[in-house]
């Protein structure tokens, strides 16, 4: 039986290794740039005005017709999906800004008031 259980984890690793080895490291920037569910202004993100994000966010979520959710839930899992991927890479200010990105994007919807 011990040498069963090694042998297990030696073909787990294998396979572990073998997956990382056919995908990208930034799998999450290939989200980001090639969504199936949206289709985003290039270089959405780094801008600095978080009414242009919230805007841009929801135009491509009301077109779509590929996505699964409503278009609030598209846009904003979205944003907090970059939000989450970029994290330490991510500069302080940008994170502000696409903070503040969320809460125009509650408001360009009718989620909240301003």
């Amino acid at each position: 039986m011990v040498t069963a259980t090694k042998k297990k984890a030696t073909t787990h690793k294998k396979a572990t290794a073998h997956k990382t080895a056919q995908h990208p490291r930034k799998w999450s920037a290939n989200v980001t740039k090639h969504s199936n569910a949206l289709d985003l202004k290039q270089n959405i993100f780094e801008s600095h005005d978080p009414k242009e994000i919230a805007q841009s966010l929801k135009s491509s979520a009301v077109k779509s017709h590929r996505r699964k959710s409503s278009p609030y839930r598209s846009a904003m899992s979205m944003l907090t999906f970059y939000i989450n991927r970029a994290g330490k890479n991510l500069p302080k200010k940008q994170k502000n800004v696409l903070e503040k990105a969320k809460n125009e994007l509650r408001v360009a919807f009718g989620r909240e008031e301003q």
